[in-house]
């Protein structure tokens, strides 16, 4: 019975989301250039069930090792993700990445500075540089943006 509980809970996160995508307002026909707001999300949706329904039909039920405590430690940091990040993005995303590559056996504490500096650093250059977007600011992006 607990096979059918993840397909099914998908197809309620799909019907609830095709629904809100009924919400979007609607562009008129004269500026109208291939499809609605809401079509290409409702397609995904329809697309995303069929599969769920496939799953549900054809998948051969098995049975799997427990899941390791890495799992449920490596979940429970992206609330501390959602935490740190209150405080700043690149804040949330260095702890959460040097505590990610701790939990998954990482032990060299160069190496765990180097992933929790180094990704954010890179990632807010990209972003910031490259691509021009602006982050909410925050204790370190205070910093940089003056």
């Amino acid at each position: 019975m607990t096979r059918y509980a993840v397909p099914c809970g998908i197809i309620v996160f799909c019907l609830l989301a095709y629904w809100l995508s009924t919400q979007f307002d609607r562009v008129p026909p004269i500026l109208l250039r291939g499809m609605q707001p809401a079509d290409f999300p409702q397609m995904v949706m329809l697309l995303i069930m069929a599969l769920a329904v496939l799953v549900v039909v054809f998948d051969k039920p098995i049975a799997h090792d427990p899941i390791p405590p890495t799992v449920w430690i490596s979940l429970g940091l992206f609330v501390v993700f959602v935490l740190a990040a209150q405080v700043d993005l690149f804040l949330g995303l260095g702890v959460f990445a040097g505590a990610l590559a701790w939990v998954w056996g990482e032990r060299r504490a160069w190496a765990i500075a180097l992933v929790a500096v180094l990704s954010p650093a890179l990632i807010f250059l990209l972003f910031d540089q490259v691509f021009s977007i602006r982050f909410p600011r925050g204790l370190l992006t205070s910093l940089w943006y003056g």
